[in-house]
């Protein structure tokens, strides 16, 4: 395998991976709320969880699906976080994964052209590897936020590297 192709296979291969890690950890958090805490608001300037899904689905369909896929953008940005309730935590979930899962697929089936391209994506310009970047830092920046509103909530640690050993040194 070229040096090119490595190069792709790394990029893909680590960035599925982190999002999948994001999956885990909004699923290991709000598996410790109720139905009714998914909707709540920390405050008027803050997003429930539930918008804050409904916003991860909507980035990452933007960016990746459409964007990336070189499908048509149809996204209602507004609408993600006007919503107050109409989805259960287990239909949010679900409507996440099979987003993820999407994007993933579409990550994975990437070419090296499409990785490269420079494309517009919210007004910004961003090549494939860009858009990559931006959605998985966006997924993990806002599975951040999940996590700190439900020990907040919840007075407690999610356990999210349980059985890890976290303070292992580098070799």
């Amino acid at each position: 395998m070229d040096k090119e192709a490595q190069l792709v296979e790394e990029l893909v291969k680590n960035a599925l991976y982190r999002m999948e890690e994001s999956t885990r950890m909004i699923n290991k958090s709000l598996s410790n709320i109720s139905e009714e805490e998914i909707w709540q608001k920390p405050n008027d300037s803050l997003n429930s969880m539930g918008n804050l899904i409904l916003h991860l689905c909507g980035n990452i369909t933007q960016y990746i699906i459409s964007s990336l896929g070189e499908n048509e953008d149809d996204r209602q940005r507004d609408s993600e976080f006007s919503a107050s309730g109409g989805l259960t935590k287990l239909e949010l979930l679900k409507k996440l994964k099979d987003t993820v899962d999407t994007a993933k697929r579409v990550i994975f089936d990437a070419r090296s052209e499409q990785l490269v391209k420079i494309r517009s994506v919210q007004g910004f310009s961003f090549s494939g590897v860009g858009v990559i970047m931006h959605a998985v830092e966006h997924y993990s920046y806002h599975t951040g936020q999940i996590a700190f509103w439900v020990k907040l909530l919840r007075n407690k640690d999610l356990g999210f590297y349980d059985g890890l050993d976290l303070n292992t040194k580098n070799e």
